[in-house]
């Protein structure tokens, strides 16, 4: 599955961001790289207890609590707190071929997640920078990925993914990972399909019609089948 959440921060959220982030300290991104992903990182990240990555961080989950297509599409169990990245021209930064780390330890040793899920948030205009992209690869081939600020790609954590050099401007983006209750990709696309289909089918018969009521029930018993909560 690999889909948008189109507009997770509002334009003055995004431009608030930006303003922090212009202020904050960057440093080497292989800090939280592991080894072999290290070989292929360079960019820029603020660090874990940053408090501009922490004040945007806040923002970003709340406004996830509230997004019925994150929620539907993810199915969350736990979220590691948003990192926030930059890639510049003038540093020729990029990120080779990668696949992320199955286990991250979540800071001050409050536990770890298994990564089912990857999200990468955008903080820079399409227009402000070159290059860049996030190129995510699936069974399908290479899918270019380059959003408008506030719009975040949710893409499995076991895809091979690049981000291509910037070669002009800037690109600053948050990133993180997500455990999910329900751990298989192919499954959560499936209940994500129900759930869209059932809400469409609810605006034009009624929540209460027989089938709607029907189907709900089928997406809860096969989302109690395989759920983890």
């Amino acid at each position: 599955m690999l889909i948008t959440i189109p507009s997770v921060l509002w334009p003055d959220q995004v431009a608030h961001a930006r303003g922090l982030l212009g202020k904050a300290a960057w440093a080497d991104g292989k800090a939280t790289a592991g080894a072999q992903s290290a070989l292929a990182k360079n960019n820029q990240q603020l660090p874990y207890d940053c408090a501009e990555a922490k004040e945007i961080g806040e923002t970003i989950l709340k406004n996830l609590g509230q997004n019925a297509l994150f929620i539907s599409a993810a199915l969350p169990k736990a979220i590691f707190p948003p990192l926030f990245n930059r890639y510049g021209a003038a540093e020729r930064h990029s990120f080779g071929d990668h696949v992320d780390n199955a286990i991250r330890y979540l800071p001050h040793g409050r536990g770890r997640i298994r990564t089912d899920l990857s999200a990468a948030l955008s903080l820079s205009e399409r227009d402000s920078y070159d290059g860049g992209e996030l190129v995510v690869e699936d069974t399908y081939g290479a899918h270019q990925v380059k959003l408008p600020p506030g719009d975040m790609i949710l893409y499995p954590a076991t895809s091979l993914h690049p981000v291509e050099p910037v070669t002009r401007g800037v690109r600053l983006a948050s990133f993180f990972w997500i455990e999910s209750m329900v751990r298989d990709d192919g499954r959560r696309t499936l209940l994500l399909d129900m759930d869209v289909a059932i809400r469409r089918l609810a605006e034009s018969a009624g929540d209460h019609d027989p089938a709607i009521v029907s189907l709900t029930g089928c997406y809860h018993n096969l989302l109690r089948r395989w759920a983890d909560a």
